[in-house]
């Protein structure tokens, strides 16, 4: 996958990562775990894994993604194209993973989403429950 997200994660959020994330919910979409430094994001009705994403330490500290796969299989999941994926990425490790409000990412999403369907009268509390669901407190 590329691009990459340019993001450096500090070692506390690589903490968290490495905790990962579990649906409890209908609304929520992902369910996300790490197996040594790889983050493996899986749909969470379906299992299936859309994206892996190694992570690495960076001089100063702090972990950074250096290599990243998506699913190709367009049974699985319908790739909208290579920034698309490096958003996604990113997104669900902020917004799922990490809790954060992640507002320019969404923002970003609901941009790239009216780009790729040609649809601008799309809300964007619906773009974004439809691919990065809900997260739930905790």
């Amino acid at each position: 996958m590329s691009p990459l997200p340019d993001r450096v994660w500090t070692d506390e959020d690589w903490d968290r990562i490495r905790r990962g994330y579990r649906a409890r919910d209908m609304d929520e979409k992902w369910n996300v775990f790490v197996e040594g430094d790889v983050l493996f994001m899986h749909r969470s009705w379906t299992g299936h894994g859309v994206y892996e994403a190694s992570f690495a330490p960076v001089p100063g500290g702090g972990r950074k993604i250096t290599s990243a796969v998506v699913e190709a299989d367009r049974e699985r999941y319908r790739s909208r194209g290579d920034e698309y994926d490096c958003l996604m990425v990113e997104l669900v490790v902020s917004a799922i993973v990490l809790g954060e409000p992640a507002t320019e990412l969404r923002s970003h999403l609901v941009e790239l989403t009216a780009r790729a369907t040609g649809r601008s009268d799309l809300p964007s509390g619906v773009v974004q429950h439809s691919v990065l669901g809900l997260r739930s407190g905790s």
